[in-house]
């Protein structure tokens, strides 16, 4: 049976010790965090290297029998500053997780390759990848701009995280992630949403808090499942307006579970 995890974006409102808890309860194998947040203003919980919050959390992934799949989020915007990012990349690294999730947000693709290379080298002496993640209303915001500042960077850990809702939403294709160099694709994010997309600012509420669980929606999910390389690691990402958040976590394992069993 494939792992399966979650993105804290399904659960946001619960802190970590609790969301480990809770994804653990409702059938996953693996959880992501927000350590930083991916707006200003936004939800995150900065677990600090050597804090005792870490060290539950860590005692909680134990006794759970859970991993962390991914830590998030860093936006890499013209002023980005590098240099307050090595708490994060600790912090992960303490944890025992895989990634580390970025954006692209910088007009200028000379200093934006170059950043996420940099990034990339902080992060390989502590065993991370530095996955970028493209969303239609950033810079990056599609796959094949994606591989080309991954391919500029250069770097054996750098990746890209393929977002079922933000790859189609950008208008790519399966084949297009057929094509696309399996090295580079390391880890996949499922949800469904409507095949036609909401148009202007709808699209940035639908991604944030309006999805739906896989299979309730029109997205050829499992034509992308079948055109990734095998062995991807694979999450729910499923923000939805349900308000209990133990349910919503419950259902985000169920649909996603079948659909990887199908594959």
């Amino acid at each position: 049976m494939s792992p399966l995890g979650v993105a804290h974006l399904t659960a946001l409102e619960l802190a970590p010790l609790e969301l480990v808890r809770e994804a653990a309860r409702a059938g996953f194998d693996a959880v992501g965090l927000r350590l930083h947040p991916a707006m200003p203003g936004g939800v995150a919980y900065p677990l600090r290297p050597a804090s005792t919050e870490l060290a539950q959390l860590r005692q909680a992934l134990g006794n759970e029998g859970m991993v962390v799949n991914d830590i998030e989020f860093i936006a890499l915007t013209p002023d980005v500053n590098l240099a307050a990012v090595p708490w994060m990349l600790e912090t992960g690294a303490s944890l025992g997780a895989h990634s580390l999730t970025v954006s692209g947000d910088d007009p200028d693709s000379g200093r934006l390759a170059a950043r996420f290379a940099a990034l990339c080298e902080l992060a390989a002496p502590l065993g991370l990848v530095v996955n970028l993640e493209f969303m239609r209303w950033r810079v990056v915001g599609n796959l094949s701009q994606a591989l080309a500042v991954v391919e500029a960077a250069g770097q054996a850990n750098g990746g890209i995280l393929v977002d079922a809702l933000h790859l189609f939403r950008a208008g790519n294709t399966v084949a297009e992630v057929a094509q696309a160099p399996r090295h580079w694709l390391h880890d996949v994010q499922s949800c469904d949403a409507p095949f036609e997309a909401p148009t202007g600012d709808r699209i940035v509420q639908e991604a944030r808090e309006g999805r739906l669980l896989p299979g309730e929606g029109g997205l050829p999910l499992q034509a992308l499942l079948a055109a990734l390389p095998v062995g991807i690691r694979f999450s729910a990402e499923v923000p939805r307006p349900v308000p209990d958040a133990q349910v919503r976590l419950e259902q985000a394992a169920s649909s996603a579970r079948a659909l990887i069993d199908a594959r």
